[in-house]
């Protein structure tokens, strides 16, 4: 018989020691992070991308490009635009990079998009 979410929450609500509530805390954020890494697995260097509408700025949302290397924690990822979205950000008067007009296509600044904010492109 599985054991569901109010089992669970019982069993928080009868721990009385601190330590013991840390330790189901770490476990939780494990198994988050490892259903995040096979949720985003095939979000690699080289595949094609759009920014979905959950990322902020809102004026990113919908630019499609390549995504780059993830980082360390594979939480986020470089985003290369396409020539079509380099040119949609230049001339959006919300966008505050400075992108040459010679660049055809724009590498997004920072630490990377959060991989949750991609979605792939089917070629």
């Amino acid at each position: 018989m599985p054991i569901g979410i109010e089992h669970v929450r019982a069993f928080i609500r009868q721990l009385t020691d601190p330590a013991a509530v840390a330790q189901v805390q770490e476990a939780a954020a494990r198994r988050l992070g490892e259903i995040d890494k096979a949720t985003y697995s095939g979000i690699v260097a080289g595949r094609r991308a759009r920014i979905n509408d959950t990322l902020r700025p809102a004026h990113l949302r919908g630019l499609t490009g390549t995504v780059q290397e993830r980082n360390r924690t594979g939480s986020r990822a470089g985003f290369l635009l396409d020539e079509d979205s380099t040119q949609r950000l230049r001339t959006d008067p919300r966008n505050r990079y400075s992108i040459p007009e010679d660049t055809k296509r724009f590498r997004l600044p920072g630490n990377g998009v959060p991989v949750s904010c991609l979605d792939l492109i089917e070629d």
